[in-house]
């Protein structure tokens, strides 16, 4: 778990520029983040790449947090 909030993290940060200090399990990603659901299906799109897990999108109509994102990377 803890290697997939590092990559999230990274990738939120490099790709969506997003403070690092702000990203927390927690942290909500639309509201928290700002990140918008054409960001959100870039990062889906990029954590596929990163981890080399088949993540549907449809499944990340459920995901609200961070830690929803590190938890959906986990399930699968």
């Amino acid at each position: 778990m803890a290697d997939t909030l590092q990559q999230l993290s990274q990738l939120l940060a490099d790709e969506f520029e997003i403070e690092p200090d702000t990203i927390t399990l927690d942290a909500h990603l639309f509201e928290d983040l700002d990140i918008d659901s054409i960001d959100a299906i870039d990062m889906l799109s990029r954590l596929r790449e990163l981890t080399g897990k088949e993540l549907p999108a449809d499944e990340l109509k459920s995901v609200r947090t961070v830690g929803d994102v590190v938890a959906l990377v986990e399930a699968h």
